[in-house]
């Protein structure tokens, strides 16, 4: 597995990491031992990255890495996140007790004394993001991160907090059927040196193999409230994603590989972190960053999915409610 650097003077990273919140079952019923199995696969492919936080599963997740860690030699690199304060009063907590409290949590789950990566899960609205940014820079200095990232940010937000203390990575979801961040972010953590980490590269689900299709399958209580997956607008995903296919069969690719090693090509500072519970279907897509893709086969890409080609938005109002929108 090729390498990555998780910011300036982070550390190296495997090109493609595992997102984690499908342990905490989310996305379908699992068990430790399955999340236990897609673990030591991640780990055999060469993948050492490892994305989680605190809400998946209200620590579920967290804890499964914990028992992987201490069952097993391996140390990989973690990032977790704090700030969404989950319950039917769902609320953004940026403030600096809040953000300790849970990092301490975070790290008795895990079982480490620190992290590597600590997310502000979303920006608080009306808190100056200076003022996280200097609780970040805190727990560095005490030894508890290693560095900080935001995640569904602006641009603008990214170089206010830099400001302050470099930001090590910003995780924003992007794929081929979001890609907003091309709209700046992209950019700016290029200019800053700053990792950006795509969530979702998978759409959902949408690319993976094989293709989440609502008229198919329990799409579940989340995804189906995603206005992309929603009767009116999915037969109309679908068509496109069909195309997309059989452009992979083409070009000899699994699709969900060639997804990610889209991702890839678009910047060497992007490691993408797509997440599964099945260890069968990270082999699946784990040697996506061994597909060297020409001039020719990301120009037919584009031609089949083009930017905007996506019907409905990636979320509903309130799922959008403490994201960042630029344009």
């Amino acid at each position: 597995m090729q390498k990555r650097q998780l910011g300036a003077g982070g550390p190296l990273v495997s090109a493609i990491g595992l997102g984690c919140l499908s342990f905490g079952g989310l996305f379908g019923p699992t068990t430790r031992d399955d999340s236990l199995r897609c673990l030591d696969a991640a780990w055999e492919c060469g993948i050492n990255f490892l994305d989680v936080a605190n809400i998946y599963g209200n620590g579920l997740s967290e804890q499964v890495i914990g028992a992987w860690l201490a069952s097993r030699p391996h140390r990989p690199v973690i990032a977790t996140k704090a700030s969404i304060v989950a319950g039917p009063d769902r609320r953004i907590d940026n403030s600096r007790a809040h953000l300790r409290a849970e990092l301490e949590g975070s790290l008795k789950r895990l079982g480490v004394e620190r992290v590597d990566l600590f997310y502000m899960h979303r920006h608080e609205a009306g808190r100056p993001i200076e003022e996280v940014a200097e609780t970040m820079a805190e727990l560095i200095r005490e030894g508890k991160i290693g560095g900080y990232g935001l995640s569904e940010i602006a641009p603008y937000t990214l170089r206010r907090a830099h400001a302050v203390h470099p930001v090590a990575a910003v995780q924003n979801e992007y794929s081929l059927w979001t890609r907003a961040p091309e709209l700046g972010l992209l950019q700016a953590c290029a200019e800053l040196d700053v990792a950006f980490v795509p969530f979702s590269p998978l759409a959902r689900g949408a690319l993976g193999d094989p293709m989440l299709d609502p008229d198919l399958h329990d799409i579940g209580p989340f995804r189906s409230q995603i206005p992309r997956f929603s009767a009116e607008n999915w037969p109309l995903n679908r068509e496109r994603l069909l195309s997309y296919r059989s452009l992979a069969a083409d070009l000899g690719h699994n699709p969900a590989a060639l997804a990610i090693a889209w991702c890839l090509h678009q910047g060497p500072h992007l490691i993408p972190i797509p997440g599964t519970r099945s260890a069968t279907h990270l082999r699946a897509w784990a040697k996506a960053a061994e597909i060297r893709l020409t001039t020719a086969d990301l120009a037919a890409i584009e031609q089949v999915l083009p930017i905007g080609w996506a019907y409905g938005d990636r979320y509903n109002d309130d799922m959008a409610a403490s994201v960042e929108r630029y344009s």
